[in-house]
């Protein structure tokens, strides 16, 4: 993928809207997943910065990507 340093990503029930921006702030990636295909995705990553909005299950995917060990706890901000 093309140097992504952040990730936003729109909790939803079933479907999830990820951009990823460069450095320079440029939109390099705009996704919708599924569910299942979360875990995926950020596999393929290297580590960056990774915001989400403060709702009842970005505690749940916080959790989720540090115990799969994709995401450090340092590398995620909740808006």
């Amino acid at each position: 993928m093309k140097a992504i340093t952040t990730i936003g990503i729109d909790l939803a029930k079933n479907s999830f809207s990820v951009y990823g921006v460069n450095a320079k702030g440029k939109c390099v990636l705009q996704r919708t997943l599924t569910r299942s295909g979360v875990i995926r995705f950020f596999a393929n990553l290297p580590e960056c910065l990774v915001g989400m909005e403060a709702c009842a299950s970005s505690e749940y995917w916080l959790e989720r990507l540090k115990a799969w060990g994709i995401l450090y706890a340092a590398s995620i901000l909740v808006m």
